[in-house]
C-alpha cells in the first residue's frame, strides 16, 4: 500500500490492496457518500449507486447516508470507512480492529456484514484483532504474530489447541476453549 518503505524481501502477486485503519479519518462536514467518493477517480455521480448498494450491504440505512459524518455513530463511521475501500474493489481488504469501540450488537452486525461481503465477492479479508473471540467466530485461518514474527498459524482449531502458548504471549483465548480445557483437565474427553 506504500505506507512503509521496504528494506529487504519482495511481495508478489498481491493485487489491489485496501485497508481500513482503527482510527476513522472522515471529513466531518461531508456525508457518507461524499466521503467515499473523495478517494475514487472521476465524478461522484458515476459511483453513487454502487456506493449506496455497498452501504446497504454493510447495514446502513438511507437516512444515515444523508447526515454529515460528524453526526454519525461510531459504527456508522466505521461502515463509511469500510465502504470507501470496498468501492475501490480491492483483491485484498485489510481491516485493523474494525469493531473497536463498538457495542456488542454493533460489533456482531458489522462482522456479519464483512462475512457476507467476503462470501458474495470472494475478496480476501485480513482481519487484525486482539479479540480471540472475534477471531474464532470470523476467520478460516489465523496467523499469530509475536514481536513481529509468526508464532503460529493454521485453522482456528489448530491455533486454539495451543492455548497455553497464546496466553504466554499475552493473548486471551475464546471462552469456549477455556471451558473445553477445564473439562479436559477434569478427565472428560473433549
Amino acid at each position: 500500500m506504500g505506507l512503509e518503505e521496504p528494506t529487504s524481501g519482495i511481495v508478489q502477486g498481491v493485487g489491489r490492496v485496501a485497508a481500513v485503519f482503527q482510527e476513522d479519518r472522515l471529513c466531518p462536514q461531508l456525508t457518507a457518500v461524499q466521503n467515499v467518493t473523495l478517494v475514487l477517480p472521476g465524478s461522484a455521480e458515476q459511483y453513487k449507486e454502487q456506493i449506496i448498494e455497498d452501504f446497504q450491504q454493510l447495514g446502513m440505512d438511507a437516512a444515515a447516508l444523508a447526515l454529515p459524518a460528524a453526526r454519525l455513530s461510531g459504527g456508522q463511521k466505521r461502515r463509511v470507512a469500510i465502504a470507501g475501500v470496498i468501492a475501490m474493489e480491492p483483491e485484498v481488504l485489510v481491516l485493523d480492529e474494525p469493531s473497536a469501540g463498538l457495542d456488542p450488537q454493533g460489533r456482531e452486525e458489522l462482522l456479519a456484514n464483512i462475512r457476507e461481503y467476503h462470501r458474495e465477492r470472494g475478496t480476501t479479508v485480513v482481519l487484525v484483532s486482539h479479540s480471540m473471540e472475534e477471531i474464532a467466530r470470523n476467520v478460516d485461518r489465523i496467523v499469530v504474530l509475536s514481536d513481529s514474527h509468526v508464532l503460529m498459524e493454521g485453522a482456528p482449531r489448530q491455533v486454539f489447541a495451543r492455548a497455553h502458548e497464546l496466553e504466554q504471549v499475552g493473548l486471551d483465548i475464546p471462552q469456549v476453549t477455556k471451558v473445553a480445557l477445564a473439562l479436559r483437565q477434569r478427565g472428560l474427553p473433549v
